[in-house]
């Protein structure tokens, strides 16, 4: 995310090499991420996240138990954050400010946050790896007009995966991750008049489709009266997505 002069980064879940490609083909410049925010300890969203924000001269802002992992030791500058406690954060040298909100969310890494970034009246959301649909974290998150969401799984296509039981009770349970349908019912609990572009995020590639989700978020839009008013991107693991205007 880029607000004014400052630009910073939610998760770092790539090996090295992979965030350096992907990071180049954002055409991001050397140096140029001030704040590297990490989600939660899981090696898929902060594997790289020390190297990154080292790289970057950047600082990494993560919960107090992140601290010691050894993605997160990689970093020259750490800021732990206090999960439901908004705070600032900015490039050096500029007055480009950004709120962040890192709100507590059910998943069996704890603490995990979504965040909520406002910068200049404009807000983006990222909320993924979040096992159950859950009213009070909608409403701290509201007012997006950006909101990234996991539309994750379906469930009757887990039931024919390949993954052992025990990750499937993991995944479906209430502190694994988001369905189609849960995802679509949070949703229809975040979007607001204000919502401009919904981002489908953290599909599995074994257990959903991007048919599925997309059937999914364009009927909880339906049911709001704001399909025609919302764009949906469905992201790819594999490659970045063109710039979105907040």
């Amino acid at each position: 995310m880029r607000a004014g002069e400052t630009t910073l980064m939610i998760d770092a879940g790539l090996a090295r090499v992979a965030m350096d490609e992907r990071l180049a083909a954002a055409r991001l410049p050397p140096r140029g991420i001030a704040h590297v925010l990490v989600t939660h300890g899981h090696l898929d969203h902060a594997r790289s996240a020390g190297y990154v924000a080292r790289a970057n001269h950047a600082t990494l802002h993560c919960a107090e138990t992140m601290m010691t992992h050894a993605s997160a030791k990689r970093a020259k500058r750490l800021s732990t954050i206090r999960v439901n406690h908004e705070f600032e954060l900015r490039a050096e040298g500029t007055d480009d400010v950004v709120r962040a909100l890192p709100a507590m969310i059910p998943h069996d890494c704890d603490p995990t946050v979504a965040y909520r970034l406002e910068h200049a009246g404009r807000v983006a959301v990222v909320l993924t790896d979040m096992g159950c649909v859950d009213d009070a974290v909608a409403r701290q998150l509201s007012g997006a007009h950006v909101l990234v969401l996991e539309f994750n799984h379906e469930p009757h296509l887990m039931e024919t995966s390949p993954y052992p039981m025990v990750l499937r009770k993991r995944i479906l349970g209430n502190r694994g991750h988001l369905s189609n349908a849960q995802g679509a019912a949070m949703l229809e609990r975040l979007a607001s008049a204000d919502l401009h572009t919904l981002v489908l995020a953290h599909l599995s590639s074994k257990t959903n489709t991007r048919e599925l989700a997309l059937a999914a978020a364009h009927g909880a839009l339906e049911r709001l009266g704001l399909t025609s008013k919302v764009r949906v991107i469905v992201a790819d693991q594999h490659g970045a997505l063109e710039p979105i205007a907040v």
